[in-house]
């Protein structure tokens, strides 16, 4: 990290994940943000400008308008995160959950390119990369998982919807959707935990604001080695003991688990339940936090050589 402070440019500053990235950088002052003008906001010259000019860029952009925002990029030193789906397994990104592997964190740092994680996509990994690594989930094993998440997560025009007074009555419980098991979280949840064929999954969108709970369930007789319920909760513990933003939770946990109950922490707790025969894992955390904002300032955090939680809610 060099003496002068680093220039950080919020590409979409106006929407969801980019005002939650603005919120936790505002306020401190080792680093300078660049604002562009709101008229100029779409102007593709000044963006490109600002672009160039920053040491880091956060992209909070559709795809489509992400990847374009990377060919704007001149200056070689330019390092930018992504929050879009783009580029979450594409060749020369970095994968942004630096809690996998000391390799997924020293990638974070040295990268130019870093792309951050899926909200979904954060609490199937954390529950199933350890246990594919540690060879006891097998590659191919039929995986299967349902996400409880708040209405945050589905931009500014669900967020309208779900706060109008109009609301019609079918906002008021839990909404199952994504119903061709074809969600854009899945390629990256397969090829991250390095799996022969994606999970079926099935997010679930209720009437709160945010807060994420992401269930991974386990027939513990296909697993290698026929683990308990308890056996992979201490699996998990031992892969993420001494990590700051993600937790395990001592095996045992009686009572309901809320999906809300993590809203405003960049913490992910990982809760296992079950016994010889059945485990459920449930990644429990803020879907703007550590599900996108908080791993992005995070992932910036380890880009520019700062604290890994400076600015985070810990």
């Amino acid at each position: 990290m060099t003496a002068e402070k680093p220039k950080i440019y919020i590409d979409g500053k106006e929407g969801t994940t980019g005002l939650q990235i603005y919120d936790r950088l505002a306020a401190r002052d080792d680093i300078r943000l660049l604002l562009i003008d709101e008229e100029k906001r779409k102007d593709t010259d000044e963006r490109k400008k600002l672009i160039n000019e920053a040491d880091l860029v956060f992209l909070c952009l559709p795809d489509a308008a992400a990847v374009e925002a990377v060919s704007l990029v001149e200056r070689e030193t330019v390092r930018v995160i992504d929050a879009s789906t783009a580029h979450r397994t594409a060749a020369g990104w970095a994968y942004g959950l630096a809690e996998l592997s000391q390799m997924y964190r020293e990638r974070i740092r040295e990268s130019k390119r870093i792309a951050n994680p899926g909200c979904h996509a954060t609490g199937f990994i954390t529950a199933v990369y350890p246990l594919v690594q540690k060879g006891i989930v097998p590659a191919d094993y039929p995986l299967s998982a349902f996400s409880l998440t708040g209405y945050s997560g589905g931009g500014k025009k669900m967020i309208a919807e779900y706060e109008s007074e109009e609301k019609p009555e079918s906002h008021f419980s839990p909404r199952i959707y994504g119903l061709n098991l074809k969600h854009k979280h899945l390629p990256e949840m397969q090829a991250v935990c390095g799996l022969s064929r994606p999970p079926a999954f099935c997010p679930v969108v209720d009437d709160y604001y945010k807060g994420m709970a992401v269930t991974v369930t386990f027939e513990n007789r296909l697993l290698n080695g026929c683990p308990s319920a308890a056996d992979l909760c201490a699996c998990l513990a031992e892969w993420y003991e001494g990590q700051k933003l993600v937790k395990v939770h001592p095996f045992g946990y009686e009572g309901m688990i809320a999906a809300g109950s993590m809203a405003g922490s960049d913490v992910l707790a990982l809760i296992v339940n079950g016994h010889a025969d059945q485990t459920m894992v449930t990644a429990l955390f803020d879907n703007l936090g550590k599900g996108a904002s908080g791993a992005a300032v995070q992932n910036m955090n380890l880009a520019l050589g700062f604290e890994e939680t400076t600015g985070l809610n810990v």
